[in-house]
């Protein structure tokens, strides 16, 4: 995926996790990337989390055709500013959280609405408030068939739960929709979270 000049239809953030299984085509990462170019939302990642994927044992050439087919925002100095203003308000502190930072500073500013792929969902849901979705991918390795999602929204609304539910911006793939909505959902101060675990077919 290119950087595109039209505006999108929102935007799906990659993880350093997220990033990395996308590169070893995890499944239920896949799905999700088809979804995004369906729904035309762009994929991006942060400069700082292409840094933090790497791994004697990644593949290179992998690697570079994932991220040629993203978006790699770079780390300007107003990011910089936006994830330490970010880090003081979340009382955490730069030397253990900065990537995550950096990362929620770039989600903050893409066009909404946002999804943020995961492996650290209460940290990036606590640097970007509600502002976004986080969705944490349990995953045991490619070729394994169990998967699990954890899915964190914001307030309940056309751009949250049931935007998340339904078709749009923010659809989830089919087993997973499905059981959301007969799952339990837990609401605390205006906000949803929910938990599943689905059979990918």
């Amino acid at each position: 995926m290119t950087r595109a000049s039209a505006t999108p239809a929102g935007t799906l953030v990659l993880d350093s996790e997220g990033l990395a299984k996308a590169v070893l085509r995890a499944r239920e990462v896949t799905q999700w990337l088809a979804l995004a170019r369906a729904d035309d939302l762009r994929v991006i990642t942060s400069a700082a989390t292409v840094v933090e994927v790497a791994h004697p044992r990644l593949n290179r050439a992998a690697l570079e055709w994932t991220l040629s087919r993203l978006v790699v925002e770079p780390v300007t100095e107003p990011i910089a500013r936006r994830a330490t203003a970010i880090l003081a308000e979340a009382g955490l502190h730069g030397h253990r959280h900065a990537i995550d930072a950096m990362l929620s500073a770039t989600a903050l500013g893409a066009p909404g609405p946002v999804t943020v792929l995961t492996s650290d969902p209460e940290d990036i849901a606590t640097l970007c408030g509600q502002n976004v979705t986080v969705i944490k991918v349990l995953y045991d390795g490619p070729g394994i068939d169990g998967a699990g999602w954890t899915i964190s929204t914001g307030a309940v609304g056309t751009s949250s739960l049931g935007g998340i539910m339904g078709s749009g911006s923010h659809r989830l793939p089919l087993p997973l929709a499905g059981l959301l909505a007969a799952g339990n959902h837990h609401g605390s101060h205006g906000s949803c979270t929910a938990t599943a675990r689905a059979e990918v077919t």
